[in-house]
C-alpha cells in the first residue's frame, strides 16, 4: 500500500556526480547545498628565515608551501602525465607577506587548481624579510598537480 502522507515522501538523494543533496518535498525540490570534502589540514609554520638572495627566497617559499600543506603535497618525482600546471607570480611586501598574486598560466583542464595554488601561497606566507633584496620582490612558481590534486612546487625539482 502506498503512503500519501507528505512527510513520508521526504527523502534525501545524492545527485549523481554533482555532489548535491536534494530535498524532495511534496510538489517541489530544493537544493540543500554542495557536499564537500573536509578542508585540507594547514600546518602553522615557525617564523621564516631572512633569505639571502632571490634564489634562497624562492627555495624557502617552496619548502614553506609544502610544509604548510602536508596532506595535499608530495615530494617524489612528478607523475606522467600531470593533471594541471598553473603558474603564479607572487609579489611580496618588504616583510615577506603577500602583496599580489598574478596568474601567468591557467591550465585548460582542472582549472580549480589555480585557486588551490593561490590559497597554498597565501597560507604559507610570510616568506621572510626581503627588504634587503633588490626590488621588485617577486618570484614565479610552477605548481605540478597530480590526479589527486596534490601539488609540488617545481622549484623543488631542481
Amino acid at each position: 500500500m502506498r503512503c500519501t502522507d507528505g512527510s513520508a515522501r521526504r527523502s534525501w538523494l545524492r545527485a549523481a556526480g554533482a555532489g548535491l543533496a536534494i530535498v524532495l518535498l511534496p510538489g517541489r525540490s530544493v537544493a540543500a547545498g554542495a557536499v564537500r570534502k573536509p578542508a585540507p589540514r594547514v600546518v602553522a609554520l615557525p617564523p621564516p628565515e631572512t633569505p639571502g638572495d632571490a634564489d634562497a627566497l624562492k627555495e624557502q617559499a617552496a619548502r614553506r608551501m609544502v610544509a604548510a600543506h602536508p596532506d595535499i603535497s608530495y615530494l617524489g618525482p612528478p607523475p606522467e602525465p600531470l593533471l594541471a600546471i598553473p603558474v603564479l607570480e607572487v609579489e611580496l611586501h618588504a616583510d615577506g607577506s603577500v602583496r599580489r598574486i598574478r596568474v601567468l598560466r591557467q591550465p585548460r583542464q582542472a582549472r580549480d587548481t589555480t585557486q588551490l595554488a593561490i590559497d597554498i601561497v597565501r597560507h604559507a606566507a610570510p616568506y621572510g624579510d626581503v627588504s634587503h633584496l633588490p626590488r621588485p620582490w617577486k618570484f614565479v612558481e610552477v605548481f605540478l598537480f597530480d590526479d589527486e590534486r596534490h601539488f609540488k612546487p617545481a622549484t623543488l625539482d631542481r
